[in-house]
């Protein structure tokens, strides 16, 4: 495994002595939790999307849950439980059982983006579960009708306009990627907030709006077809699929957002389930159709350790939190 080496080795010198100490006592010194791993999966193993049905998040889900179910040789049922980016299906998982039988696909825009927009109590923190693996990079990019007339992120500032720009809901990384953006070029504009990147897509191509960020696997269809035109990403570097629109980065503005994503269990899940976990999920990257399906979707691999999730994605609130004191930036209110 790519990780907990150690602290494996240790646990099972400890599990030794333990064993040592429940023989000499009759066998009967608790022992739920290592038990509990030891069986470890125990029928199925649930994986919650906190979005939609159809959308990036509970496709993603899907196709990883396949393998990976077949290498814990259990069903892995994928269940929608929609609500506030994610935070519904989050609340939940805290509540359930930590045996390893119940996980989630966790966006990082709940973890480092939706803490600017919503009261402290409805936070949700990376440190309250156990997180098992990172899954892929997302990219947001900033589509414009062609009948704009606008091709590069230039021409919009240049054109004086004050901007309707649509956006996939408060406290998500198309939010604060348009807000960062405009604010720091002094362009006026006024956020037209949807739920999701399908219905913030078709306003762009109704002319309701006048652009909108959005995830790369959604508008790139569009933009194949010549009805929507690129103008920006807001990866740090430029995405593999759209080498010729410069990154936000590079077009002088201080706007890395991206999305991605991880699978997390409840905090205080046995280490050795998280590993077993790890290895299923690992044999779902390895797996030639969901590398396939990767590609089709235009995800880019972000394949880390829990410990990197972790590390990650709190620097990341911690410094969108500077950039949006930085530039005044208002997220709003998702409740």
């Amino acid at each position: 495994m790519r990780r907990r080496t150690l602290t494996r080795t240790a646990a099972a010198a400890g599990a030794f002595l333990l064993a040592s100490a429940v023989a000499g006592c009759g066998g009967n010194l608790g022992g739920d939790d290592e038990a509990s791993a030891d069986n470890f999966p125990d029928g199925a193993v649930t994986l919650m999307i906190g979005q939609d049905p159809g959308g990036s998040t509970d496709l993603i889900g899907r196709a990883l849950a396949d393998p990976a179910s077949k290498d814990l040789d259990e069903s892995m049922p994928v269940v929608n439980r929609p609500g506030a980016n994610g935070a519904v299906a989050a609340k939940e998982l805290e509540g359930k059982p930590a045996d390893g039988q119940n996980l989630m696909v966790i966006n990082a825009s709940l973890i480092a983006i939706t803490p600017l927009a919503v009261s402290e109590d409805e936070v949700v923190d990376i440190e309250d579960y156990e997180v098992v693996t990172g899954i892929s990079q997302d990219d947001y990019v900033l589509v414009a009708n062609p009948a704009s007339g606008w091709k590069t992120v230039d021409d919009l500032i240049k054109s004086g306009k004050k901007v309707n720009f649509g956006t996939t809901g408060v406290g998500t990384g198309s939010q604060l990627s348009s807000q960062l953006l405009f604010n720091q070029a002094g362009v006026a504009g006024e956020d037209v907030p949807f739920d999701g990147g399908a219905p913030a897509m078709t306003a762009v191509l109704g002319k309701q709006v006048d652009v909108a960020s959005i995830q790369l696997g959604e508008a790139y269809p569009q933009i194949q077809a010549g009805k929507l035109t690129p103008l920006v990403v807001f990866s740090k570097e430029r995405n593999k699929y759209l080498e010729d629109v410069p990154t936000a980065i590079e077009s002088g503005y201080d706007v890395p957002v991206s999305q991605y994503r991880a699978i997390v269990a409840p905090k205080g899940t046995p280490e050795e389930t998280i590993d077993r976990l790890e290895e299923a999920f690992q044999a779902g990257f390895d797996d030639p159709a969901y590398q396939e399906f990767n590609e089709k979707n235009l995800l880019t691999p972000h394949e880390i350790s829990g410990d990197e999730v972790v590390e990650e994605w709190t620097a990341a609130r911690d410094s969108y939190a500077e950039l949006v004191e930085k530039y005044d930036i208002d997220m709003g209110d998702a409740s």
